[in-house]
């Protein structure tokens, strides 16, 4: 069973930046993890992930050049940290931290088509103009 717990999240200006973290516990092997947003009356969507093994990270479209995901270098490689640049009011959702252990390194860049099997509880980013 794994445990995911995330943080940060909060407000901001357009143009500025936020950092979220999603820490996965009970699980000791790798792990597929990523971030999904979901905005108000829009469906779900990934934004970025990581394959915990390696620490191979993958971003998508819509944030490429913006958004930045990268691994606790500690001992503990199933924490993953957001960094979040030039924030859009667009960017304004509920962040999703989710964890698939089943999906290797080649699977997870695909990250956003799988159903991932455990799920944080959520953190509201909002953006203002």
């Amino acid at each position: 069973q794994v445990r995911l717990v995330e943080s940060g999240g909060g407000s901001a200006q357009a143009g500025g930046s936020l950092n979220l973290s999603c820490t996965a516990s009970g699980w000791t092997n790798s792990l597929c993890m990523g971030w999904f947003r979901q905005a108000p009356g829009k469906e779900r969507e990934a934004v970025a992930g990581i394959y915990t093994l390696y620490g191979t990270t993958y971003i998508y479209d819509s944030v490429k050049g913006r958004f930045t995901i990268s691994q606790d270098n500690t001992e503990n490689k199933n924490t993953m940290s957001l960094r979040m640049n030039s924030l859009k009011p667009e960017d304004t959702a509920i962040y999703y931290c989710a964890a698939e252990p089943r999906l290797d390194e080649r699977l997870c860049s695909q990250f956003g088509s799988y159903k991932m099997e455990y799920w944080g509880k959520g953190t509201a980013v909002f953006i203002s103009s």
